[in-house]
């Protein structure tokens, strides 16, 4: 156990550790912290003991819902760890977190390898370029198979493995693993925590020296210094070779993976002696970048700069509003009073404490690179940049996706509907990917999120914390309209006398479907009012300054606002261009009030005189079967329109379909699922768009 800390910048390492569900991600944080001495008694899922699975429901569920962050020391480095939530519906958790993390560790079953969700956060980390080193877990599973494991890391991420541990024994046979770099075994007796060391047995001798001369060969391929080493003397020394790993694990050019099993307590202290050697420290990021006005700037992570912090989190406790923070510059203190740049208003700092899950140290300061807690802010929410008063930034908060899944939520009694508004609000606050929001029509209050599960884990959670009880509806799904054929020279007249000073404003406009439009230059593009990834695009074509540049930018203001609600069913509008092609004005009577107006009214007509089609949210459907159930469960994903686009057989007597399925037609699939396969079918699921609703579904939702 190596728990000595040297406290500079680069004995620091912020990582997290990335998984599909269920492919061990909470075990193996926890046989970290009990591996570096942050615990002194191993936690079970299972047993609802674990650190970083605090909350009830998590421990009810047996499942990671939210992002969790602990502290440890290994080797003289501090390591920050934030254990990742692996079911798709919580994947902004995953993203708010490695907006601030350094590197991750991403994990494997080595009988399934590369799965759906392990796919998706892998391209999550792709986006923010996070290094990372890949950990195949549970390697004393029937089945298991490092090679086949690395092969899908092969073939499905399209990355270069750099595997850099041979197995010693197979499956419940798994006793260890030969250290390739310095080619040392490292042998797990039964019911021991620490491995032994030594040397490389007879019996594989061979096989590891022809594994050593792969790596030495992949490694020599990618790193320039490695290949000029390995053309002189046919190999590669211990030194040139970790120091090539650790280099292209930080360009992401290779992928370095160890195996081991985390429930048994094997494997752990060779990726913690990894994390150190390959991942990044603060120090070697590029500096941060933000915004000061029009202007860019960068901070580099050193403690002496101007302070510059991010919150990506924020936990309303019974003690107080907890807000986590990464440093990405400069140094903070207890009682400093720092800038809210996005907001414009200064917080003070009551207490800043080092995290471990739901339990926290308190310490005096945070330097750059440090992942820490504070108390004391009152306003700043998940996103917002905490920078020096004198030297204000603003830094690039985490993406947050559109919610896709709804339901209707109401307070049993009348006197508890004043303390369900509060509730909600402070569930938005502390989960930016919920939404709250009153249906006009309806009255009801509306709480939209990212799935099925992450709306039933919300309800939950304010009748835990809450002690109310709270009515909830049938779940509906997001759609959306988009243009099919659009209008041309579409001409509306704004004008609106009524005492004083008039409104007017004359446009002509043209509508068209997005992908008939090319990619001409426009004033405006990108995401939809509706915030679903869709686009929508505008451009001015007018000559002659007949509308001024400030009036052009109103009417596209208007178009954004009419996109709030389509023709066919009051649906948020995608997928279309606006063309500005002509247009007049008053001399008096014109206003930016006026053609924000025309902009809106023109849109919503133009939109009524479209051909349009209604989207439904598309989910990609992985179940697992036992063989004899596959014809059953293919009918029944015909039967909620599903389309298959895979499947495959396993050595274990299971078959894997893919499908293409309406999300609307999989509320309720688990239950049926479990029905058909009595039991022993599962299956996972993530959102991949929208698509055509059919006609007659079509009319049914706009008549619903």
């Amino acid at each position: 156990m190596r728990t000595h800390l040297n406290t500079g910048i680069t004995a620091v390492r912020n990582l997290g550790i990335l998984a599909h569900v269920d492919a061990g991600k909470t075990t193996l944080t926890e046989r970290v912290l009990y591996a570096t001495g942050a615990i002194h008694k191993r936690g079970e899922v299972h047993r609802g003991t674990t650190v970083t699975d605090f909350d009830a429901q998590e421990r009810d569920r047996g499942i990671t819902i939210f992002a969790a962050a602990v502290s440890c020391t290994w080797d003289a480095h501090r390591i920050n760890l934030i254990d990742t939530p692996g079911h798709v519906d919580f994947a902004d958790e995953v993203e708010r977190s490695l907006r601030v993390l350094d590197g991750a560790v991403a994990v494997f079953d080595a009988v399934a390898g590369v799965e759906p969700q392990s796919e998706s956060v892998w391209r999550q980390a792709d986006r923010h370029g996070v290094p990372r080193i890949a950990f195949v877990n549970k390697m004393d599973r029937v089945g298991a198979d490092l090679d086949l494991a690395v092969a899908s890391l092969r073939d499905r991420l399209h990355v270069v493995p750099l595997v850099v541990q041979l197995p010693i024994g197979r499956e419940d046979g798994f006793t260890g693993v030969v250290d390739l770099v310095r080619m040392r075994t490292l042998v797990w007796a039964a019911g021991e925590d620490a491995g032994t060391e030594g040397p490389v047995p007879d019996a594989l001798r061979e096989e590891a020296q022809a594994r050593r001369r792969m790596l030495e060969e992949q490694v020599a391929e990618l790193h320039p210094a490695a290949l000029d080493e390995y053309c002189a003397t046919s190999a590669l020394s211990p030194a040139t070779l970790a120091a090539a790993l650790r280099e292209l694990t930080r360009t992401g050019e290779g992928v370095v993976v160890l195996c081991g099993t985390a429930y048994r307590n094997r494997g752990v202290e060779p990726l913690l002696d990894a994390v150190v050697a390959y991942l990044p420290s603060p120090a070697d990021m590029p500096p941060v970048r933000g915004t000061l006005g029009e202007r860019e700037q960068e901070r580099a992570a050193d403690p002496a700069a101007p302070l510059a912090a991010l919150a990506f989190k924020v936990n309303a406790t019974a003690t107080g509003r907890l807000t986590c923070l990464r440093v990405y510059s400069g140094t903070l203190r207890k009682g400093d009073t720092v800038l809210d740049a996005g907001a414009g208003r200064t917080e003070r700092i009551g207490r800043i404490l080092r995290v471990q899950a739901d339990r926290h140290a308190e310490v005096d300061r945070a330097v750059a690179g440090d992942i820490v807690a504070v108390v004391g802010l009152k306003g700043a929410r998940a996103g917002a940049t905490l920078c020096a008063p004198q030297a204000p930034l603003v830094l690039e908060p985490p993406t947050v996706a559109a919610p896709v899944v709804s339901v209707a939520v109401e307070a049993r009694t009348g006197a508890d509907t004043g303390r369900l508004s509060a509730a909600l609000a402070r569930l938005v606050e502390e989960d930016p990917s919920l939404a709250v929001r009153t249906d006009r029509e309806t009255g009801q209050t509306v709480l939209s999120g990212m799935g099925e599960l992450h709306l039933e884990v919300a309800v939950e959670k304010i009748r835990r914390d809450h002690g109310m009880e709270v009515g909830v509806g049938r779940p509906r799904v997001t759609y959306r309209e988009t243009v099919v054929r659009g209008v041309s020279g579409l001409v509306y007249r704004h004008v609106k006398q009524d005492g004083g000073a008039g409104q007017f404003a004359h446009v002509v406009i043209d509508v068209e479907a997005m992908e008939a439009s090319g990619d001409d230059a426009s004033t405006g593009t990108g995401t939809d009012a509706a915030g679903t990834g869709g686009s929508f695009g505008f451009r001015s074509v007018v000559v002659g300054g007949r509308v001024p540049q400030e009036y052009v930018r109103a009417v596209e203001a208007g178009c954004r606002d009419a996109l709030a609600e389509g023709p066919l069913g009051g649906h948020p509008v995608t997928g279309l261009r606006v063309t500005l092609i002509d247009g007049a004005t008053h001399p008096k009577d014109s206003s930016e009030m006026a053609f924000r107006a025309a902009g809106r009214f023109a849109l919503r007509e133009a939109l009524r005189a479209s051909v349009m089609e209604l989207l439904e949210p598309v989910a990609e459907v992985v179940v697992t079967v036992p063989d004899e159930a596959v014809g059953g469960v293919l009918g029944d994903l015909a039967a909620r329109r599903g389309r298959v686009t895979g499947s495959s057989a396993t050595r274990t007597g299971t078959t894997v379909i893919t499908a293409s399925v309406p999300l609307a037609e999989l509320f309720g699939y688990a239950s049926r699922l479990r029905g058909r396969t009595q039991g022993r079918g599962t299956f996972t699921s993530r959102p991949t768009g929208y698509a055509p609703v059919p006609a007659a579904v079509g009319a049914d939702v706009r008549s619903g």
